[in-house]
């Protein structure tokens, strides 16, 4: 691929899958048959995708690098440029340049147990390293999914729960709210694994010597992280994604920088431990 980051390459949408009303996933295929071939990335990454006419949106990738010839983003529509996005179907043109930024540390954690915790469309940018851990299960140890929504109606990937826990994953999933016909855990996704859960949820013990991989709002990564301390999980073996505060990609427009940080340069993966030390982080979540 071209070395100028600023410069695009043209992509061809393959499938355009409605997840939830507002959160669309689109497989993604390169025109360029050499960078279809050669092109990859790790879990964690993201990428800066063109909406023809409109602008273009850094958006973590959502499948797994293990998927060949093609990648998988799931985009909520949350403004302009993505809802140029939510209007496109399969044969549509596109803009893709990246990958960029840091990635979980999986490659450091062979026969470790992980535990993934999400809220909302956060999951998107933990699914990556979630499937890539499932197509890779016999070099790690436990594998657990804690993923919760406002309401049943915003929960992603509801076709692939059975298919993880079937590869081997304690799948948790819970909604904050209530509604007709819901059968599961009701409550925040952090009261799972509190001391004392709220009455309509099941405890769930995470594995004491687990890395934690932690996405979602910012004000639950901040309570997820107060929790798992309380519980005596080390900062170091917690890890959460920033990625919502990204823009250009490359660290020129500033819009990400939090401290001495530049989320698209330095992240969007950061240790708790990384996070506790960025002065002026607190004033942002």
């Amino acid at each position: 691929m071209s070395t100028n980051p600023y410069i695009p390459h043209l992509a061809t949408i393959k499938e355009a899958k409605e997840l939830t009303d507002d959160t669309k996933n689109l497989r993604i295929a390169f025109d360029d048959r050499k960078i279809r071939k050669s092109w990859t990335f790790k879990p964690g990454q993201f990428v800066e995708v063109s909406a023809f006419g409109f602008g273009e949106v850094p958006i973590s990738i959502a499948s797994s690098p293990t998927l060949q010839g093609c990648f998988e983003l799931a985009i909520r529509n949350s403004g302009r440029v993505t809802s140029a996005f939510h209007s496109m179907e399969a044969g549509d043109k596109i803009g893709v340049r990246g990958p960029y930024g840091n990635w979980w540390p999986y490659d450091r954690l062979l026969g470790k147990d992980v535990t993934v915790i999400a809220g909302g469309i956060g999951l998107a940018a933990c699914s990556n390293v979630l499937r890539y851990l499932i197509d890779k299960r016999s070099d790690y140890g436990e594998l657990q999914l804690l993923y919760g929504a406002v309401i049943p109606d915003r929960l992603v990937f509801t076709d692939e729960y059975e298919k993880w826990r079937e590869a081997g994953v304690d799948v948790n999933i819970t909604v904050d709210q209530r509604v007709r016909d819901w059968k599961g855990n009701v409550g925040l996704v952090t009261q799972l694994f509190n001391e004392q859960p709220a009455p309509e949820l099941e405890k769930v013990e995470i594995p004491s010597n687990a890395a934690v991989f932690v996405c979602g709002p910012a004000v639950m990564i901040h309570f997820c992280c107060l929790d798992l301390v309380k519980l005596g999980f080390n900062t170091e073996k917690i890890y959460v994604s920033l990625e919502g505060h990204m823009k250009c990609g490359v660290g020129k427009c500033g819009h990400c920088n939090i401290g001495p940080k530049y989320v698209c340069r330095d992240g969007p993966i950061f240790s708790h431990a990384q996070v506790e030390e960025i002065e002026g982080y607190k004033k942002t979540t």
